[in-house]
């Protein structure tokens, strides 16, 4: 046996066309045949009435476009409030990028500090001129070609 929709009473039916208006085909599939049975009573010739009248006036209502002051005065009021947001956004952007840069300097000095100890570089015949980066040369003065 199908499944016959419950009859719709005068207040639902109400309640839909206030929200849906009054073409059942915006309706809810699930209540339209429920809508249909009941629109064809007085009672809900009515109400689809009213809820006609409502969707012509909306349907004929325009929004102005904005006037140049009122553009002009969006944008100026825009443009004052981001100028102080810029501002801070680049103060923490430097603030962030000085801070990483501090943070691999130390970093790059713990490794240095860890990696290249003095007991390291001794068993291996290495002298103190060895670091990380190379040996650095032997412990002699630099002098100018020439003189």
């Amino acid at each position: 046996m199908p499944d016959r929709p419950a009859p719709m009473d005068a207040e639902r039916f109400a309640a839909l066309a206030d929200r849906h208006g009054s073409r059942l085909q915006r309706w809810p599939e699930a209540e339209r045949a429920a809508a249909l049975a009941f629109a064809s009573t007085s009672e809900g010739e009515a109400i689809l009435a009213a809820a006609a009248r409502l969707d012509t006036m909306l349907d004929r209502y325009a929004v102005p476009p904005p006037t140049a002051d009122l553009h002009a005065r969006v944008v100026a009021a825009g443009t004052a409030s981001l100028a102080p947001r810029r501002r801070v956004r680049r103060w923490w952007l430097g603030l962030g990028l000085a801070g990483a840069g501090l943070a691999g300097a130390l970093a790059g000095t713990l490794a240095i500090t860890l990696l290249d100890t003095p007991g390291r570089t001794e068993h291996l015949g290495l002298g103190a001129t060895v670091t990380a980066f190379g040996d650095a040369g032997p412990d002699t003065e630099i002098s100018e070609e020439g003189s």
